[in-house]
């Protein structure tokens, strides 16, 4: 992707006043951010990723979150991994281009902020399609097109 292009932007899930995780999107992909306890090993956690839903934790406690995701994923392209005390979840979209509205179900994002989204997502494909253009001042006038299926899809 062109660097001239907005970056994604983390959006936070907050409950009782704590972040819960963090997650972003792009064209392809997913990434779902969680601080673990300090001192935390990768062996100690459990991740299952399946096609519409995610379990992840501590082994020998119940799962920290175990919730439908917002969309499905593609299982045998999709990983995690523990970076500096923060567990990393790769969530590779089965449906390139489609603007999620939240990261898992239930948590969806305040509709501007999803129009915002689907407009970055938008001018993404649109850089991707056209490498030679700069998008990154383009906008749109009126609600952004879906990017996946905007004029016959990807």
């Amino acid at each position: 992707m062109d660097d001239r292009l907005a970056p994604s932007k983390r959006h936070a899930f907050q409950s009782g006043g704590r972040t819960v995780y963090e997650w972003d999107q792009s064209f392809q992909e997913v990434n779902i951010y969680v601080a673990v306890p300090p001192g935390t090993k990768s062996k100690q956690l459990y991740c299952e990723i399946g096609s519409a839903h995610l379990r992840f934790g501590l082994h020998n406690n119940p799962p920290y979150l175990d919730k439908d995701l917002a969309a499905a994923v593609k299982t045998s392209e999709s990983y995690w991994t523990l970076e500096d005390g923060t567990l990393h979840i790769s969530l590779q979209k089965l449906h390139q281009g489609e603007p999620w509205p939240s990261a898992l179900k239930g948590h969806e994002l305040d509709p501007v902020v999803q129009q915002e989204e689907t407009q970055r997502l938008m001018l993404e494909r649109f850089q991707a399609e056209h490498p030679g253009f700069d998008f990154s001042g383009a906008q749109f006038s009126g609600e952004a097109p879906n990017p996946r299926t905007f004029m016959g899809g990807i």
